[in-house]
């Protein structure tokens, strides 16, 4: 793990869009986050919360500004680089993006595989752990298709989490779940700070949530416009 912060970010900017069409959505952004922390991004639709998670977690290119993830500055980085950050963090996405032709646990265990985690036996053991963990013991062997809308989001969840990644990157990781479901991924994400000091940067518009974040940080019209320690 990184001891210092494992996110930096000063003065960041960034655009989409070329020529004419071009228009700026993110406005001199900084932030330092704590390790183990469990860091929320909030604000309206439209706010940039989720292109300030993308340029963190190294799934957009930086274009103006400072980016330093895990002591690696993003600026002008190299694509092997990137690459191998991405394998030290886990994404999880609103879309669950499952494979559709595997079974709940073939799904975590590619995310084993790509990370290079264990042998077969060992990402199988892994997988059906943190799948029983979020509820889904008796789901181990179903298909996306026979899962419900927040059963394949639990999937999506316990496979950016089996890895044991340094940080996870979530974008409205609990909008397909009910109450329970969505306070027990979030209390697992806030374990995890707690237990093995993975910081965790989530956007969500999920209320219910908030008691359990350390700090919660507003954006509108692409800045920070709020910035609170919990």
């Amino acid at each position: 793990m990184t001891a210092s912060s494992p996110i930096i970010i000063k003065g960041l900017n960034h655009w989409f869009g070329q020529g004419e069409a071009r228009k700026q959505a993110i406005f001199d952004v900084n932030l330092k986050i704590a390790p183990g922390s469990l860091t929320v991004l909030m604000g309206p639709s439209g706010s940039g919360k989720t292109t300030v998670l993308t340029l963190m977690a190294c799934l957009r290119n930086v274009q103006e500004g400072s980016v330093t993830l895990l002591g690696q500055e993003l600026l002008g980085a190299e694509e092997n680089q990137m690459v191998a950050l991405r394998r030290r963090a886990g994404v999880i996405f609103q879309a669950h993006n499952l494979h559709e032709s595997l079974t709940a646990e073939q799904n975590v265990r590619m995310g084993l595989e790509v990370h290079g985690k264990g042998d077969v036996a060992q990402q199988s053991l892994a997988a059906k752990h943190i799948l029983t963990q979020l509820g889904l013991g008796t789901r181990i062997n179903y298909l996306p298709s026979s899962l419900s809308g927040g059963q394949k989001q639990r999937v999506a969840v316990a496979r950016a989490l089996a890895p044991n990644p340094e940080i996870i990157f979530a974008d409205e990781p609990t909008a397909a779940l009910d109450k329970e479901s969505g306070m027990t991924v979030v209390k697992m994400l806030k374990d995890l700070g707690r237990l093995r000091g993975t910081t965790t940067i989530m956007v969500t518009h999920d209320n219910r949530i908030l008691e359990l974040a350390d700090r919660i940080i507003t954006l509108e019209e692409g800045a920070v416009v709020k910035d609170e320690n919990i």
